[in-house]
């Protein structure tokens, strides 16, 4: 019979191992890509577990970013609302991982099953988001890119521009300093217009996690498939 080894025994070469709540990671929402991914989920206490931080890439395998801040590209999901495909963004903006915030939609839904609701008194409109940017969701309000946050960080929303659902036809007519009010279960937030421009469709850089709260509302410009109108507002304080 073979000797029992004790654990943090002096034969366990392990046993400078922390195995303590330190170690540990809040697990992904339920049923998002990350779910069912070893090493993926929020450290509990960040930058002391030792465990690399996975970034899940849509539709392509997990790899850890092993703390260099360089690390796997990431790919937010295809979008068939505003046609932005998965490409390449540097993790440059991800290297302080814990200060960027972000926040899930967990315990968000309401009974119609929005997360929110977007308004803009410059241009009379008042419309509920729904989770993910589906052209379903699209037709009811305006869908939440699921790559970002809900909440704290950057909020990206897509809406239509045409039809009996162009909730954002008209966004590329707001001007600097104007307001846009967004609210969830969690409070109300006001933000002022500090970017209206034109971007390229495969641009997903305006997706990105930020430090400061701010909200991303995207858009299609009329005869040019190319592009997309892209709105940015930043929390007013």
């Amino acid at each position: 019979m073979e000797p029992a080894t004790v654990i943090g025994g002096p034969a366990d070469e392990n046993s400078n191992i922390n195995r303590s709540k330190d170690s540990a990671f809040a697990p992904p929402a339920f049923g998002s890509p990350d779910s069912n991914t070893p090493g993926t989920g929020e450290p509990l206490t960040p930058n002391i577990s030792g465990v690399s931080i996975s970034y899940t890439s849509y539709g392509t395998p997990t790899v850890a970013n092993n703390g260099t801040g360089s690390g796997t590209p990431y790919y937010p999901e295809e979008s068939a609302s505003v046609g932005i495909p998965p490409m390449d963004v540097s993790y440059s903006a991800y290297d302080q991982q814990s200060s960027n915030k972000f926040t899930l939609p967990d315990g968000l839904f309401y009974a119609d099953e929005s997360i929110g609701t977007l308004s803009i008194q410059k241009l009379n409109l008042s419309v509920k988001v729904f989770e993910e940017e589906s052209l379903e969701n699209m037709k009811r309000g305006v869908g939440h890119f699921k790559s970002t946050s809900c909440w704290d960080g950057n909020v990206a929303l897509a809406g239509h521009n045409r039809g009996t659902s162009d909730y954002f036809g008209k966004i590329h007519t707001l001007t600097i300093g104007d307001r846009i009010t967004y609210s969830t279960k969690l409070g109300t937030r006001t933000y002022e217009v500090y970017s209206v421009k034109s971007i390229h469709e495969t641009d997903v850089s305006v997706l990105q996690r930020t430090t400061d709260n701010i909200i991303t509302l995207i858009t299609c410009v009329n005869d040019r498939p190319e592009l997309r109108w892209c709105v940015q507002a930043r929390e007013v304080r």
